[in-house]
């Protein structure tokens, strides 16, 4: 009897062992992917290495940069790689607003860069990528540029905030941009570090973790006087390390890295001048002619900082790099969804232009990549991308896909990424593009432009169309010809057809005014 009370307790407890480890082996395999969106400012699509090598150059529009990217070349092969991916708004807080939100700029209240003077600024009330996930139980944090507040005097003479404008507030802390006090608009970030101003070696720094900031309180302003982007990357090395117990350790974790390089100023103070004397100098590239600057519609004059802007991307993505392999040596790499981004691209020359703000594709295309080893094979995807489907996609993928806000207006590609043999996901035919003055469509072959006779932003309504054109990106890859509507009557009808659809779908200011309806058929 003995024997047999001993054998049952000891069989009991073979059995409980078992269905216990059952269990640990059950969430081990349904435990939460982190997430880590990263975009530096101003990258455009092919400012990366791989793009020069099969099988991706066959599937450049044009020639790609000499650049140095091992990091971006690393994220590439091994993850799925978009040839399609849009900035809708190619600015820096219209991006914001969008990918934040997943919502058109209508829906979340950024029409233009935050700035002095306007007052454009994300919504409070509406759920943000960083809302959702901490609902869903996932450790949130924000690294680097934010630029999605209204700009307001409300700090004293040293940049500390004071949240008056009353004495000693009454003072900006900077033109473009503001400091994100904690509440609603922070936006359920908990671990917050924020770099101002576009000052490569000079940003300023807000956070809620004193420890980095020299024992300051959140909205006091440090100026740690080093490369913004090594320093980002430092403090979210120490943060994925959990060596002040900066997070929540079973909990996984959603980042956003918004890094400021290779933005302007491109100068020798604001750029990484070791990346350009190893790379980019005179002893690699004598001139800024046809071998560094390889767009064929470029104006040498006018790119004449393209050793800085190259070094500047090689640097980020040498930071970029390190926080990688941390997460690597960490054995976190696999479950973690990496997107890689930019908020628009750079003309760098190309049509006699610097900066964003154009519908050329140098400024509409940016790179878009969804690494995550446990989850994805490596491969290409021709979707037409745009910037509010980050939103759905990423909770798409991280199995929160019930959990997205019906008002979000992005699509859900998270389908055709695990599996697109089996995506019922419909193709977009046409993504909407914007500007202050234009609206226009991107299609896989078109551009179509409807330009207003305005400045971008001048605050009265235009008159008439200044212009409207579109490329054949097919024929014509550097865009070099404007086609007039009238030139090819069926492909413009079809193009102001798809414009007419979208402008609608987003509640666009043209269509809630049926503005230019002689030419647009809403």
């Amino acid at each position: 009897m003995k024997y047999f009370i001993t054998l049952s307790l000891f069989i009991a407890f073979v059995s409980c062992g078992d269905k216990a480890k059952k269990e640990i082996s059950k969430k081990e395999e349904v435990k939460k992917p982190n997430v880590l969106i990263i975009f530096p400012d101003q990258l455009r699509r092919y400012s990366a290495g791989f793009w020069n090598e099969s099988p991706y150059k066959e599937l450049a529009q044009g020639k790609a940069d000499p650049v140095v990217t091992p990091t971006i070349d690393k994220l590439a092969k091994n993850g799925v790689v978009f040839t399609n991916a849009i900035s809708n708004f190619p600015l820096c807080s219209p991006y914001r607003g969008m990918m934040l939100s997943g919502l058109y700029p209508e829906q979340n209240g950024i029409w233009n860069n935050c700035k002095k003077g306007r007052e454009h600024s994300l919504r409070d009330d509406i759920e943000t990528i960083p809302d959702l996930f901490y609902k869903a139980g996932y450790n949130t944090s924000y690294f680097g540029k934010c630029h999605w507040l209204k700009t307001e005097p409300l700090f004293d003479e040293n940049g500390n905030y004071v949240g008056t404008t009353d004495a000693p507030g009454g003072h900006y802390v900077n033109t473009y941009d503001t400091y994100i006090p904690p509440g609603k608009k922070r936006h359920s970030i908990e671990y917050f570090y924020q770099s101002l101003k576009d000052s490569h070696y000079n940003p300023h720094i807000y956070s809620n973790d004193s420890t980095t900031i020299e024992g300051k309180k959140d909205g006091e302003l440090h100026l740690p006087k080093t490369f913004s982007a090594k320093n980002e990357a430092e403090k979210i090395i120490s943060y994925l390390k959990n060596e002040r117990q900066q997070r929540d350790a079973d909990k996984p974790f959603c980042m956003i890295w918004s890094m400021n390089p290779p933005h302007n100023p491109w100068d020798d103070e604001n750029t990484d001048m070791e990346q350009l004397h190893k790379h980019y100098d005179v002893d690699e590239f004598s001139d800024i002619d046809e071998n560094l600057v390889v767009r064929e519609n470029v104006d040498y004059k006018v790119a004449d900082y393209a050793r800085h802007y190259y070094a500047n991307v090689t640097s980020a993505d040498k930071y970029i790099g390190f926080v990688i392999d941390e997460l690597e040596r960490m054995g976190a790499l696999d479950n973690t969804i990496v997107l890689f981004s930019s908020d628009h691209g750079e003309m760098l020359g190309s049509h006699s232009k610097t900066g964003k703000n154009a519908f050329e594709l140098e400024s509409l295309a940016i790179p878009f990549i969804v690494h995550w080893p446990k989850g994805l094979k490596p491969g290409i995807s021709d979707i037409l991308f745009s910037v509010p489907d980050v939103l759905p996609t990423t909770m798409g993928l991280t199995g929160l896909g019930n959990k997205i806000p019906k008002s979000v207006e992005g699509i859900n590609f998270s389908s055709v990424l695990v599996a697109p043999e089996n995506s019922e996901i419909e193709k977009p035919e046409a993504v909407l593009i914007m500007l202050g003055n234009s609206r226009g469509v991107h299609t896989d072959r078109y551009t179509l432009c409807v330009k207003e006779n305005k400045k971008q932003w001048d605050e009265f309504d235009a008159k008439a169309v200044d212009q409207a054109y579109f490329y054949d990106n097919m024929n014509d890859p550097y865009q070099k010809k404007k086609i007039a509507l009238n030139e090819n009557p069926k492909v413009a009808n079809l193009l102001l057809g798809h414009l007419a659809e979208l402008l609608e779908k987003t509640n666009d200011p043209w269509y809630q005014e049926k503005r230019h309806s002689n030419i647009i058929k809403y």
